[in-house]
């Protein structure tokens, strides 16, 4: 009775994926963010943590593919574990703002009434503070760390999961078939995990990757302002705060971590607008 939009999209997916250049370009950019997470547990050119100040700000070469930095550390080897902490906050906290904020949504849905009209007002206040700010609050309690930045972002997150999914689920009670549902004597949790789930999951996983880009600017953002991943554990905002210092004597420690954040947020979004363009059976049929 349930129509869900993943299915309705499965025949021919892989063949309109490939054919989609943001799909392919992001989905490429994503895979080198993740290659160079999970290489770096198994090998990096250096020890990412080894410092030699005899060779300290040298440019790249055969030796040090991205040359070193104030500390004669490895660029390359940082940049490789940098990843780390990247995806490692971008998971953890994309993963608390989709469980809340999904759960929020769909008992605003589900409920309607002063139940949606509290938790909706609720996310409202929350999107007053960003982020950074939040980060910043916690800092002043709980001192800085790479805990407090995910919790931050996490909580960050959670009113937009929980927008996303009352306004997609709202339109998945207002169809035929959820009326059908209801009529037969299902309950209202029945409904939400058997038709209102499935038919929201598609906007679901384009709201995942936007928000992933968006926990990885806000942990270099947090980092680079020394609230986030602490020392000596690599960053890429770190290592940018580190370079800033330095711009007129190795200008090349700035470049290599902003890239790498540019490249980076850039796949995950044009991910998330390719799965956007590929999910939605409209634009499927467009195309």
């Amino acid at each position: 009775m349930s129509a869900v939009l993943p299915r309705s999209t499965a025949p021919g997916f892989w063949h309109r994926a490939l054919r989609h250049r943001s799909f392919v370009l992001g989905g490429v950019l994503t895979a080198l963010l993740l290659l160079a997470a999970g290489m770096s547990y198994l090998w990096t050119p250096w020890p990412p943590l080894e410092m030699d100040m005899a060779n300290k700000l040298q440019g790249p070469s055969a030796a040090h593919w991205l040359g070193t930095d104030a500390f004669g550390r490895d660029v390359a080897s940082l940049l490789l574990v940098g990843a780390r902490a990247s995806i490692l906050v971008g998971v953890i906290a994309v993963g608390i703002g989709l469980v809340a904020g999904t759960a929020l949504g769909l008992l605003a849905a589900a409920r309607r009434g002063w139940v949606e009209e509290a938790i909706m007002r609720v996310a409202d206040f929350s999107l007053a503070f960003p982020a950074i700010l939040s980060a910043i609050m916690l800092t002043a309690v709980f001192g800085p760390g790479i805990v407090n930045a995910i919790v931050a972002i996490g909580i960050y997150n959670i009113p937009m999961f929980a927008r996303i999914a009352r306004g997609s689920a709202n339109a998945v009670w207002a169809r035929e078939y959820v009326a059908a549902a209801r009529a037969c004597g299902k309950g209202r949790l029945a409904i939400t995990l058997q038709h209102v789930l499935p038919n929201i999951s598609a906007a679901l996983i384009v709201q995942i990757t936007i928000r992933f880009a968006v926990a990885i600017l806000a942990e270099a953002a947090l980092s680079y302002l020394g609230l986030g991943t602490q020392p000596p554990q690599p960053s890429w905002g770190r290592m940018l705060s580190e370079a800033q210092t330095l711009m007129f004597q190795q200008p090349l420690l700035a470049v290599f971590p902003g890239m790498a954040i540019a490249l980076a947020v850039l796949g995950l979004n044009l991910l998330g607008d390719g799965l956007r363009d590929l999910l939605d059976p409209r634009l499927a049929r467009a195309r």
